[in-house]
């Protein structure tokens, strides 16, 4: 599972996550889970463009991870003729309108077949950063599988997470997602339980990102949030499913995209092309 996280104010967005992913197999006639600890999930989208993503949902497709595929989708958009965008003349959404074509019209419908079925695989992403005759950043999501079909939008929420989101409900809203079920199932009205909530929003709420926030806020913001996902994950009774090194990226308009922390496989001292 995971815990993935955007944080959008004025100087740029963040893109944050843990590296967990949770695989499940039989053995017998039972049913097991394993966890492991190093999944990529942030990804910069086109090297020396201000773009980048992170996912969540299905950890790939077929034998092939969301993370070598998303390389082969950067790939494809930095080089193919077909598949290029102009470094001048590009907009997020087109990149995003590239990204369902590559992963839900060319791999997905060939692995898992209709999207729509509502037990079809789940694949999200959070594409951000800016557009090329644009100053503002930009936030879009991306739905994949699990009924959803093929589908985006642009999100103008300052923060957005995604996986999940038990821990960060509490956490940014004040109260858990599934306890709007809870008060529903005991009998309370849809038109009551909208008068609650915005009653609660009104005088219990406040806004945890400022547009004015400064991008190092931003970031030990989103630090915070994963990192207390990850320790709700390690302490509730159960597997782990948020967990290991949390990936950080800031994407500004004069600086790009840039790693504030990256895990890597392999020495960056033994490797420093890398």
């Amino acid at each position: 599972m995971t815990i993935a996280i955007c944080i959008k104010v004025h100087d740029g967005v963040v893109l944050a996550a843990d590296s967990a992913a949770t695989v499940f197999f039989s053995v017998g006639e039972e049913v097991r889970e394993q966890v492991y600890n190093y999944a990529n999930k942030v990804f910069n989208l086109y090297k020396g463009l201000p773009v980048g993503m992170v996912t969540w949902g299905h950890g790939g497709i077929g034998s092939a991870s969301t993370s070598t595929l998303t390389k082969d989708f950067r790939e494809l958009i930095t080089n193919n003729p077909e598949w290029k965008i102009d470094e001048n003349n590009y907009t997020i959404e087109e990149i995003v309108d590239k990204l369902l074509l590559y992963f839900h019209d060319k791999k997905y419908t060939k692995e898992f077949g209709d999207s729509k079925e509502p037990t079809s695989p789940f694949i999200g992403f959070i594409v951000a950063g800016y557009s090329a005759k644009k100053g503002t950043p930009e936030v879009w999501t991306v739905l994949i599988g699990r009924g959803y079909g093929r589908q985006k939008s642009e999100v103008e929420a300052p923060i957005v997470w995604a996986g999940e989101k038990e821990m960060l409900s509490r956490i940014v809203l004040g109260y858990s997602e599934s306890f709007l079920y809870l008060l529903k199932e005991v009998g309370l009205s849809d038109e009551d339980l909208m008068k609650i909530l915005d009653i609660f929003e009104d005088r219990y709420n406040f806004s945890w990102v400022h547009p004015a926030m400064p991008i190092q806020d931003a970031i030990d913001l989103a630090d915070f949030l994963v990192q207390a996902a990850i320790n709700y994950a390690r302490f509730r009774p159960g597997a782990p499913t948020i967990g290991g090194p949390v990936d950080i990226a800031a994407i500004t308009k004069h600086e790009g995209f840039k790693w504030v922390k990256r895990k890597h496989y392999y020495s960056r001292d033994l490797n420093p092309e890398g």
